[in-house]
């Protein structure tokens, strides 16, 4: 029995070695098990390639401005394993997480020696979240992260008030296809007949994917730009400034903290996400909600400031379409800085397509490693570089140390790749 913190992450972490396993049989498994717990949850299914944590954030910021509870589940995680599971924002205590792992453990253990086989880490942690939010901690609404695609994901035994699609871009094509149409096909699989869903997918070949499948279940669709629209953007010191029309009000003069035109994006499906509450599900939430929710909200990692002398930002840009939106950012907020770049990230990532659009934007740019299992070295990452200035270095301790210490105004350290990566520089910075 597994009574500590130590052994109940010991004993989850234990599960990567399974691997990924798609498909949703093991965990129908463990749902009915327990009770079904994933029935019992007023949820908020929300997948995309990039944007989905954003888009959570704000949804959440709104939902607590308008006196609700909101419990939260994401993927993957920055400071602490528990924020994965969270009430308002707030991760859920060590000693609540033994408690689940006491009520799993016994059931994976019995799944293990059925034909179905042992379930994932990602398996086991969406079951304990659905446990506590559907039988321990109940809440007036869940927002759910799908962790990878949508139609086979651990998250998918859920029936949502509402799905979000933030995105259609490539990432994880080992898993979900090499095209957009094959991968907007793995996300579109969190639609569920009569759902609404709201997405911000623009390619016309996501969005005909996307649009049919909906159609096919007689989902109505809310499509940015088609149904409710970003109608000024201005960028600022501060973050960004935008107004928007819904089919249902108008919202001028909206403000974030959170930097980019890619953020502005994400805002805008929450925003039409919590109208859509309000109009069809009685949601008790007022404009002065939305204007409020959307400037409190923050997601660390993202383009997050953590130094202003000298300028230090660490950003999870770690696929293509997120080194694009960085790049925008930083050309936008701040064209007039020479940028040096700290890169790392895992190697199954398509590392061709990342680090050109990094060097154009780059004075400097420094290839790196850490203590990861996929993480690509130092020299794998350089020799996709053509940068006049690009260097190599196993030590980043030791460059993020050096950089604290220079005082020209002019510079920007741009910390950058893997979420896992810029949660270890996070921890050492702040």
């Amino acid at each position: 029995m597994i009574r500590t913190y130590k052994e109940a992450l010991e004993w989850i972490h234990g599960r990567l070695r399974l691997g990924i396993k798609p498909g949703l049989q093991r965990m129908e498994w463990l749902m009915d098990k327990l009770g079904h717990p994933e029935r019992l949850v007023r949820a908020i299914h929300v997948a995309g390639t990039n944007g989905k944590g954003s888009t959570v954030s704000y949804l959440r910021h709104i939902l607590q401005a308008a006196g609700y509870s909101v419990g939260t589940f994401t993927s993957p995680y920055v400071e602490q394993f528990n924020e994965r599971i969270s009430v308002n924002g707030n991760p859920i205590r060590d000693k609540e997480i033994v408690e689940l792992v006491q009520v799993i453990q016994p059931l994976a253990e019995e799944l293990e020696k059925t034909e179905l086989g042992a379930p994932t880490e990602f398996e086991v942690i969406t079951a304990m979240m659905l446990y506590y939010f559907g039988k321990k901690n109940i809440q007036d609404v869940v927002l759910i992260e799908a962790g990878l695609g949508g139609r086979f994901d651990s998250t998918n035994v859920i029936y949502p008030l509402l799905s979000i699609i933030t995105n259609i871009s490539y990432d994880h094509m080992n898993f979900l296809g090499e095209t957009l149409e094959k991968i907007a096909f793995e996300k579109a699989g969190i639609i569920k007949s009569g759902v609404p869903v709201i997405t911000a997918a623009n390619q016309p070949e996501a969005w005909a994917v996307i649009s049919e499948k909906a159609k096919s279940l007689k989902a109505k669709t809310y499509r940015l730009e088609e149904d409710f629209f970003i109608v000024h953007h201005e960028s600022t010191e501060d973050g960004e400034h935008f107004s928007m029309e819904t089919i249902f009000s108008q919202y001028p003069d909206l403000k974030i903290t959170m930097f980019g035109e890619h953020q502005v994006q994400n805002a805008a499906l929450a925003v039409m996400a919590a109208e859509y509450l309000r109009m069809c599900y009685s949601f008790l939430i007022e404009k002065e909600h939305i204007y409020e929710g959307i400037e409190k909200a923050k997601w660390i990692g993202r383009f997050e400031r953590v130094s202003n002398k000298p300028l230090i930002i660490i950003d999870g840009a770690h696929n293509a379409a997120g080194i694009h939106s960085l790049v925008n950012t930083v050309r936008s907020h701040y064209p007039n800085k020479d940028v040096h770049v700290l890169f790392a990230a895992l190697a199954d990532k398509p590392l061709e397509q990342m680090i050109p659009p990094l060097a154009e934007i780059a004075k400097t740019i420094t290839f790196t490693s850490f203590d990861f299992p996929r993480a690509a070295s130092p020299e794998q990452l350089a020799a996709l570089c053509n940068h006049p200035h690009k260097a190599t270095t196993d030590d980043w301790k030791g460059w993020v140390k050096e950089k604290k210490k220079q005082k020209r105004s002019d510079d920007l350290f741009l910390i950058t790749g893997s979420l896992y990566f810029i949660a270890e520089v996070r921890k050492l910075l702040m």
